[in-house]
């Protein structure tokens, strides 16, 4: 009797076992998938911290207020609107469901923002380039 208890508590080790380790391997490989996703590096750093200060990942977003382009703002605004009037607590909506909206349109917000700034900081770096060519030009004469 003892033989067989030891022989089930054996294989019911080694089938938690494998599961955890099948578990282990899929979060691994997730987790790989989610960061070559997010673009590594600097990108990557960018779009977690955006996560982690709205609590919702851009797609997460992207799926609330029914947008494919996150650049679209006229689109954003339209379905922001409409969304957070249909939930008013007033009108009989939810709270929990406006908040999500709000969160996820200050998430689109936060990502186009962090697309813009790139493109201002390099205009800004071709200025300065450009300043500094003439005042050097302006020094050899």
């Amino acid at each position: 009797m003892a033989k067989y208890i030891a022989q089930i508590i054996v294989l019911g080790a080694q089938a938690v076992g494998r599961a955890f380790t099948k578990a282990l391997r899929q979060e691994i490989a997730a987790s790989q998938e989610a960061a070559r996703r997010a673009g590594g590096g600097k990108q990557g750093d960018k779009s977690a911290e955006s996560n982690l200060r709205t609590g919702m990942t851009l797609e997460e977003a992207k799926q609330i207020l029914n947008i494919d382009d996150p650049k679209n703002v006229d689109a954003i605004t339209k379905n922001y609107e409409h969304l957070f009037q249909v939930n008013e607590r007033s009108k009989g909506g939810s709270f929990y469901i406006q908040s999500k909206v709000f969160r996820a349109k200050e998430r689109l917000d936060h990502e186009i923002k962090a697309h813009e700034q790139p493109r201002s900081s390099n205009t800004e770096a071709a200025q300065d380039t450009a300043e500094e060519s003439q005042s050097r030009s302006r020094q050899r004469r």
